[in-house]
């Protein structure tokens, strides 16, 4: 055990005395924050200082009726298309809307013409406002008043409820979970992929260190293994922890520090303005009462064992995964070589992030839920994103034990490849050569 110690010493000591893990522990938090606020400062000055545009119409049907919008300004031609045509390129406004006298029931035959491709925005924009005027027209059509149609629409607000065993109800919300569920399995799913290559990297260039030849001779490849992916896990969870604590503080620092609004507070305040509008009273109170719901459903989750399985499949994914990548950091000489060994190793990992989504955010109780958050190669994945939905004790437990005994399999296998591979220079690896260096006995 002291050998193992003293090489995750080696290993921690030797990358954070670096000048480059310095330079990148804090550099990083620096320039995050300060991009995020250059841009979030230029989206807001470009929106205050956006001027409505112009939209041309010519409206053949005369059934049309246009109110200006904050952005958009309508005019409404008296000529006709040709003219129109020929005019609005002389124009500076932003578009020739044409609509043609139409059939209500098949409304067929609207163009837009442009100088330029609009965006998304722009154009959907214009497409709701003739959506909106033709659903009108329909309603006068079929006598209905849109008031007593707005009044059939019924907003639903369905609790949800687990009956525990002893039958103590607890509130849930499956809109909750899912978020859960989706954030913390990407962030496993990123954070063992982009750690486990910096591994696999730093094994790589350690074979040209003399020292390692000394501590081969002196320790056994479990042991060896062991302490290495411990000790570059510390760098990388140190590392990563720095980050995440520094670019939260400076960037909500610096955003209040200059008086910057996120759009959120923007649109608070502005509907704070029209607070004497009965319908957005209404439409507020029934949001504070969804909020109020929401946090009230969030604080029955069980943060604190929530937090505690991420830490654990985080950590037990970082340690099997990293135990793969250094056996292929040793066997090979330069990371372009490791390329042919990334996808075999990466695909598991990758089939637990699709699994995700198609079967565990879906249905975190089907069978292929189950199976894809037992197997270890890809339960660091599946399970944080199954845990909010309250898996089974036993699950969990099995989970676990199996994710512990990958992780000791997988680091005895790359020892032994690690061993042989890492005195091993200039010769071509293949998944055959990388089989007989772990049966060779020493």
């Amino acid at each position: 055990m002291n050998k193992v110690l003293l090489i995750i010493q080696r290993e921690f000591l030797n990358r954070v005395q670096k000048k480059s893990f310095l330079l990148t522990t804090i550099l990083v938090p620096l320039i995050f924050p300060a991009i995020i606020g250059v841009l979030v400062y230029i989206m807001i000055k470009e929106e205050q200082s956006a001027k409505a545009e112009t939209v041309q119409v010519v409206d053949e049907s005369g059934a049309f009726t246009f109110e200006n919008t904050r952005r958009l300004n309508f005019l409404v031609l008296s000529t006709n298309l040709e003219q129109a045509k020929k005019a609005y390129p002389l124009s500076d406004d932003l578009a020739l809307l044409y609509i043609p006298k139409f059939d209500l029931k098949n409304p067929q035959g609207f163009q837009l013409f442009t100088k330029e491709n609009l965006s998304i925005e722009r154009s959907s924009e214009l497409e709701r406002v003739i959506e909106d005027r033709i659903h009108d027209l329909k309603l006068q059509e079929y006598n209905i008043d849109k008031e007593v149609l707005k009044s059939l629409k019924t907003d639903i607000d369905l609790k949800q409820f687990n009956i525990t065993d002893t039958g103590e109800e607890k509130s849930s919300n499956s809109g909750l979970l899912y978020g859960v569920g989706f954030v913390l399995g990407i962030m496993i799913y990123i954070f063992i992929l982009v750690y486990g290559i910096q591994i696999m990297q730093g094994v790589i260039d350690e074979k040209t260190s003399k020292v390692v030849e000394v501590i081969v001779s002196s320790v056994k490849p479990f042991q060896l293994m062991l302490g290495k992916i411990v000790g570059i896990a510390s760098v990388g969870l140190l590392q990563f922890i720095i980050w995440i604590v520094l670019v939260s503080s400076l960037s909500f620092g610096m955003l209040t520090y200059f008086g910057i609004k996120m759009p959120q507070q923007q649109m608070v305040e502005q509907v704070t303005k029209q607070m004497d509008d009965p319908e957005v009273k209404q439409a507020m109170e029934a949001q504070n009462s969804k909020a109020r719901s929401f946090l009230a459903e969030a604080s029955q989750l069980n943060l604190t064992k929530i937090a505690l399985v991420f830490v654990f499949y985080f950590l037990g994914g970082y340690l099997l995964y990293g135990a793969l990548f250094a056996a292929v950091g040793s066997a090979v000489d330069s990371i372009q070589e490791s390329q042919q060994f990334q996808l075999p190793l990466t695909l598991p990992l990758l089939i637990g992030y699709m699994g995700l989504f198609l079967f565990i955010l879906r249905d975190p109780h089907s069978p292929a839920s189950f199976w894809l958050s037992i197997i270890p190669l890809t339960s660091p994945v599946a399970m944080v994103g199954r845990i909010g939905f309250d898996v089974p004790g036993w699950q969990l437990a099995l989970s676990m034990a199996l994710l512990i005994g990958g992780f000791l399999l997988t680091t005895w296998i790359a020892g032994r490849i690690y061993r042989v591979g890492i005195l091993m220079t200039g010769a071509k690896v293949n998944y055959k050569v990388m089989a007989k260096w772990f049966l060779m006995r020493g």
